[in-house]
């Protein structure tokens, strides 16, 4: 099964076009994600959308926004200038904003920009403790679920 789930910024606006009978809608965009290694640049993406998808995208979304995609991933071989290139292209099937500048963030999209992650050893060993005072010294436990 082909499906890919990116997080990357856009950094070409969506332009909205029309296949020839004018019957169905495609957006194109070029999104830029983080490379695996540090010491390389970002890679980019060519992106495509489809029918009522592509027309919602070219209207809510635009360069610099974060997004969450989801899609299948095409590799297509072209010929340029006597040699043979790959390219990749992600024809997307979801796409979730994550930008801190969205009014009206999906309700299933969790925003991570400003958690905070205070765990203390000794707060998970309390935690543990109250978990081991629940059974008695035959081991037999004492909490009030009836199962």
């Amino acid at each position: 099964m082909n499906s890919c789930v990116l997080m990357a910024k856009i950094v070409r606006s969506p332009e909205l076009r029309y296949t020839q009978d004018n019957q169905l809608a495609v957006a194109q965009m070029m999104v830029e994600f983080e490379n695996i290694s540090p010491n390389n640049p970002p890679s980019t993406l060519k992106v495509v959308a489809w029918g009522n998808l592509a027309t919602e995208i070219e209207q809510k979304y635009s360069e610099g926004n974060q997004v969450i995609l989801t899609g299948r991933l095409k590799m297509d071989l072209v010929e340029r200038q006597g040699y043979k290139e790959k390219i990749a292209e992600l024809t997307i099937s979801h796409i979730y904003p994550i930008s801190n500048d969205n009014p009206n963030p999906p309700n299933n999209v969790v925003n991570l920009t400003n958690y905070n992650n205070n765990d203390d050893e000794s707060e998970r060993l309390e935690a543990n403790d109250s978990i081991e005072d629940n059974y008695s010294s035959d081991g037999n436990n004492l909490d009030n679920i009836p199962f």
